[in-house]
């Protein structure tokens, strides 16, 4: 586990919403209500794809803390983080160099690209990006509130039925579906699908 430095999180104690902010903050407020509830059950996610995380309550508040690892430098905190030596590529435009395995066409037609293969590559990520930019928030939406809903609601009454106006795209029976639900699983599973709904932004 290594939080990136840009990301939040939710922790839930049952169905109630304990702790939402850093991993940090959050483990240190999930540490909190296991003191309350010994034997509560109590799951963190990733509040944004709605992974669960998993931190080791063992000891004190701060043995909780310290074996969290520290989030890593994104590449646009790059320019205000200590220097590092240099390497091969660009670093200050956050390049990373990793292995891809293509079919030599493949590789024949890169070679052929002006810039090189690496140049030609970024073109054309960044062109499906956009291309594809609304129907990746919508399917990354999706994911999100359904791996919640599954994990917190999966028992609750109306669930297939909602992760069915999910997909659908359909906001108001979505809602009406899961109103009964406890206050804040509901509210966190409205929140995460809002995007879901928002096909012509």
């Amino acid at each position: 586990m290594n939080p990136a430095p840009d990301a939040a999180y939710i922790a839930f104690e049952g169905d109630r919403c304990v702790g939402t902010g850093d991993l940090r903050e959050v483990a240190r407020s999930a540490w909190l209500a296991l003191g309350r509830h010994p034997h509560a059950a109590i799951l963190i996610f990733n509040d944004r794809t709605s992974a669960l995380i998993d931190v080791d309550f063992r000891g004190s508040v701060e043995d909780v803390v310290a074996r969290i690892p520290v989030p890593e430098v994104s590449a646009a905190d790059e320019d205000t983080a200590v220097a590092a030596p240099r390497g091969p590529g660009r670093p200050k435009l956050g390049v990373v160099a990793r292995e891809i395995t293509l079919l030599p066409r493949h590789w024949d037609w890169l070679a052929q690209q002006k810039g090189g293969a690496s140049v030609a590559i970024r073109k054309l990520v960044d062109e499906a990006r956009r291309n594809n930019e609304g129907s990746d928030r919508i399917r990354l939406a999706q994911e999100a509130a359904y791996r919640f809903m599954s994990t917190m609601a999966g028992n609750r009454p109306n669930f297939e039925e909602a992760i069915r106006a999910l997909f659908a795209g359909d906001a108001k029976r979505f809602e009406q579906l899961i109103a009964e639900w406890p206050a804040d699983v509901r509210d966190h599973a409205t929140r995460l699908a809002v995007p879901a709904f928002q096909r012509d932004a």
